[in-house]
């Protein structure tokens, strides 16, 4: 998903983070804060998945506006569905063909060799890998070595993580479990102890923003998105009309943003949401969303990122997903319920003992990471 270009200018390392959405610039924000704080240069080059909230993101985050943009910005636009990714994948490829050879010059402009890092699951991940060894630089992998078991769930970021770490050569596992599946892969390891998510909901409830939403005193919180639930109109309604069934007994908030809204519109599921117990909001920035989150009773999500939020917020929290690689609150907040209405059902009867402490300080994983890069240009 994103990209970091690291080298050397005038003996000062340029670190340039590429990244293309709003959940990369949420994951980027604690490391460029790190590197400021030790007085290191950095950039953000931009491949342009996301652009309408571009830039709200950055003012909430306290980000910058990209240096460099990966596609050219006269045209750029929201991916919203799978057919828009060709047009996107072939401008990109475009532009880094034509800038290849003064990105090149720019990797290695101090005469030492470059380090490309990729982060999770997107297309970007393997994308960015193939950039990077074309380039001569040295590939890591932020969030490696996560699995879901599956090659098809989820499709297609259980096959980008395997290709990804299969052609880089710096690993950057969250957890020892990670880290024990990449004992077979070449190169260099560095457990982070967490995602480096953790960082960025410290920062977000650290620097909250004031919010105009009308919300009930006591709420359970929803967002489904995933292409394998809501391309399933059955599966799509049917968990709805469970939350809504729910909602009756505690308010839930549903969080939509406008592609999950054109489902709505295009199923016919609009009536659903009645205003009053089963309430519809637009999607917030994530300064604004993490406080609201972290007063919800519970979550029902499909939303891997929500998933690792609300275990380390010690949030009751059900993952409405056929598989998933990440282990975050497994056995103690989170059930997967493989797609079942009886797993959601009986979570939400009973979601209480799915409850937690929060352990936002436990660790700082873009500490580790911006130490271990630092330690490699030694």
């Amino acid at each position: 998903r994103r990209l970091l270009f690291l080298s050397e200018s005038r003996g000062r390392r340029l670190i340039a983070f590429h990244v293309g959405t709003t959940a990369e610039l949420i994951k980027i924000s604690p490391w460029y804060h790190e590197l400021s704080a030790r007085g290191r240069a950095s950039e953000i080059w931009y491949s342009g998945q996301h652009v309408d909230e571009l830039s709200g993101t950055l003012a909430d985050l306290g980000l910058p506006q990209p240096q460099q943009w990966l596609v050219p910005v006269a045209g750029a636009r929201n991916l919203a569905r799978p057919a828009d990714f060709p047009r996107w994948f072939a401008r990109l490829s475009a532009t880094v063909w034509r800038k290849r050879r003064a990105l090149r010059e720019r990797l290695r402009s101090d005469g030492t060799p470059p380090i490309v890092l990729v982060h999770g699951d997107t297309f970007t991940a393997p994308i960015g890998a193939v950039i990077g060894r074309r380039l001569g630089a040295r590939v890591g992998h932020i969030e490696a070595g996560m699995r879901s078991g599956s090659l098809l769930n989820p499709f297609p970021e259980e096959l980008n993580r395997r290709i990804t770490g299969r052609l880089v050569d710096l690993h950057f596992p969250p957890t020892s479990t990670e880290a024990v599946r990449l004992r077979h892969h070449r190169g260099v390891v560095v457990t982070t102890g967490a995602n480096t998510i953790i960082d960025a909901v410290r920062y977000a409830l650290e620097s909250p923003l004031a919010t105009t939403l009308d919300l009930p005193e006591s709420y359970g919180l929803a967002t489904l998105h995933r292409f394998e639930l809501v391309r399933r109109a059955d599966l799509y309604r049917t968990a709805l009309e469970t939350l809504k069934e729910y909602s009756q007994r505690l308010p839930i908030v549903y969080f939509a943003g406008a592609s999950e809204r054109e489902r709505l519109e295009q199923y016919g599921l609009m009536d659903l949401f009645d205003g009053k117990n089963f309430l519809i909001e637009d999607k917030l920035s994530y300064v604004a969303f993490l406080p609201i989150l972290a007063r919800a009773r519970f979550v029902v999500t499909d939303s891997g990122g929500l998933q690792e939020e609300s275990a380390h917020l010690g949030i009751p929290c059900a993952v409405h997903r056929a598989r998933t690689e990440r282990h975050d609150g497994e056995g103690q907040n989170m059930v997967l319920t493989g797609l079942s209405t009886d797993k959601l059902r009986a979570f939400l009867d009973d979601y209480h003992r799915y409850g937690g402490e929060a352990a936002l300080d436990a660790f700082r994983p873009s500490k580790i990471i911006v130490d271990a890069i630092e330690a490699l240009g030694n």
